[in-house]
């Protein structure tokens, strides 16, 4: 188990004691010997970690202490990594600052052996992926979805013919080759897919439309999977 690891899981620990904890307790429970335990709570006491009591009497974490959301796991840095640069794969920009922002944002707090592994990560994602609509707003898009707002669209079909739909947003769906907005249509009153490389206005209306009691996207994959079936 690495110490950091190793640090949080101490914490985890007294945090759910009833009573105070000793060394052995600890080192029992994190299979390590009552000698790292000791090392390793003169570290979090030298955080800062409000952390009483002494060698053989045990240890106890003062109430009201909560430990700060950023603290993670290797495993869980990681995935948190892969996630976040896998959003240059979506041509969505918005998502992109996004991920970015919250890379910067978890790095600025973690301890610093964790900030090593964030800043030089042992694997590589690659950028290939669905280009950024050239016209089509997906910040504008994903709030329409969040808000359930209406849009107006006018969109090439797949023959390059125009048309203009009133469509109901509920989700967007990112694949490497193109990016989908998944709706409901109002002309043809079913679900269908809009290319959003395919879009050429876009307007969001203040008209907002119900999911159903959720029904509305419940039943979407369904229709998803029989149709690409």
């Amino acid at each position: 188990m690495r110490r950091a690891d190793r640090l949080f899981d101490i914490i985890q620990a007294l945090r759910g004691a009833k009573g105070p904890m000793t060394a052995s307790d600890l080192a029992e429970r994190l299979e390590v010997t009552p000698r790292t335990v000791y090392r390793d709570i003169a570290t979090l006491q030298a955080r800062q970690v409000p952390i009483e009591g002494a060698a053989g009497l045990g240890y106890l974490l003062r109430q009201g202490y909560d430990l700060p959301p950023l603290m993670f796991t290797a495993e869980e840095i990681e995935a948190i990594l892969v996630g976040a640069l896998l959003t240059r794969r979506t041509g969505d920009p918005g998502l992109k600052a996004a991920a970015d922002s919250v890379l910067s944002k978890i790095t600025a707090v973690l301890p610093s052996a964790l900030q090593d592994q964030m800043a030089s990560p042992s694997f590589f994602v690659s950028e290939h992926g669905a280009s950024a609509p050239a016209i089509a707003d997906m910040a504008l898009i994903r709030r329409a979805i969040r808000n359930r707002n209406k849009l107006q669209i006018d969109y090439l079909d797949r023959e390059g013919e125009p048309t203009t739909r009133r469509i109901w947003p509920i989700a967007v769906a990112y694949f490497v080759e193109v990016t989908l907005v998944c709706a409901w249509c109002e002309l043809r009153q079913d679900y269908r897919h809009f290319r959003a490389d395919r879009i050429q206005s876009l307007k969001v209306s203040e008209e907002t439309f119900s999911t159903d009691g959720g029904r509305l996207l419940k039943d979407w994959p369904e229709w998803f999977r029989v149709t690409k079936g």
